[in-house]
């Protein structure tokens, strides 16, 4: 691929409750190309070289002028929070204090921190330019009792496109009153190209560096336990094999995943992010590769995208999400890795999405 001008290109799209909607064009010396929207802190496009070189974007959603993506119920593309997945009975109890939050999901279970939640605010955003990466810093403030949460917190979220063809997702926050936290972003992903009538994902090859999983009630709720995935070979993607090999193995309704591993040496974000995920799409060569200093990934195949309203199109299985997170409904279960951030510390998340070719 020839060399291209590293730049961020900022340009207005709308005004959203008095404040300015904006689209960072994001694009690296390579000639990658990044599109994020300060709105919901989305990530609306990626646009990776193919084996013969040809660009296209491997995100799914919404054209930034179309009024679609502000509803945008499957999520594309957004910063969940401040809870990412779901607590149950939209409750938990933190220092003696029982906190009540949306029940956004069938009016029982609370899901993506709630009705109006991170993905459905402007954040301050700010562009930044590095020795070898282009990128924009988003900033968002959460008051005390936002969605029923406690305290006032101060999320950033940093993307960064570096010239080594990697989409870097940096996190951190601060609260001046404990409070759950677990941010994700929420893309769909399918390396064939990410558009309406482009066909499923079930054909590309997956490896997830996972042993084990979060066991789910019928409702997606955490038992509390973790299941080995050589116990449950539908789960087992620890030798590479087609996402759609095992899916009529399944049991759920709609059939497919959606479900949180536990990724092997995560959860520590004073380390190195560690590998949760390789993907790899045949007709076209295209590889991406996450990495994440969480302790898990929601891996998720778009089951609900025919049944959404307004999702122009793309199918049941059109797109794939790779949700680095701290497990669901942690707030509930003592016996997982504490999502709890308290005055005076700073949460800190790392992924990375590695692309190349073959």
């Amino acid at each position: 691929m020839n060399s291209s001008a590293r730049v961020v290109r900022e340009k207005l799209i709308a005004e959203v409750d008095g404040k300015p909607l904006k689209q960072f064009v994001l694009t690296n010396k390579n000639g990658l190309r990044a599109v994020v929207l300060n709105w919901g802190g989305t990530l609306a496009s990626v646009e990776t070289p193919d084996h013969n070189g040809k660009l296209d974007n491997i995100v799914c959603g919404f054209s930034p002028e179309n009024e679609k993506f502000l509803k945008n119920p499957p999520y594309f593309g957004v910063i969940c929070g401040r809870y990412g997945n779901r607590i149950a009975k939209g409750k938990f109890t933190l220092d003696g204090t029982e906190y009540t939050l949306a029940k956004n999901v069938k009016n029982v279970n609370h899901l993506h921190g709630g009705v109006k939640a991170f993905d459905k605010y402007i954040w301050d955003a700010e562009q930044i330019l590095g020795d070898d990466f282009t990128g924009v810093k988003l900033t968002l403030v959460s008051p005390d009792g936002d969605e029923g949460y406690p305290g006032t917190l101060t999320s950033v979220v940093t993307y960064k496109l570096t010239d080594k063809n990697e989409l870097r997702i940096e996190y951190s926050a601060t609260t001046d009153k404990a409070t759950p936290l677990n941010l994700t972003n929420h893309a769909y992903w399918n390396l064939k190209g990410a558009r309406p009538k482009s066909g499923t994902v079930l054909d590309h090859v997956m490896h997830l560096n996972c042993d084990s999983y979060v066991a789910v009630d019928d409702e997606s709720i955490p038992t509390g336990k973790l299941t080995a995935v050589k116990d449950d070979s539908p789960m087992d993607f620890t030798k590479s094999k087609p996402i759609g090999q095992d899916l009529g193995k399944l049991t759920n309704d709609p059939q497919g995943y959606d479900h949180c591993w536990v990724i092997n040496g995560g959860g520590d974000s004073t380390k190195a992010p560690v590998l949760a995920a390789e993907v790899r799409e045949p007709s076209t060569g295209r590889v991406m590769r996450v990495l994440t200093t969480e302790p898990g990934v929601q891996f998720y195949t778009g089951n609900y995208l025919p049944g959404t309203p307004d999702v122009n199109g793309f199918a049941k299985h059109g797109g794939f999400c790779l949700e680095t997170q701290k497990f669901p409904d942690s707030p509930n279960q003592p016996s997982f890795p504490s999502c709890i951030l308290k005055p005076g510390e700073t949460y800190r998340q790392v992924t990375v999405h590695e692309f190349a070719v073959e």
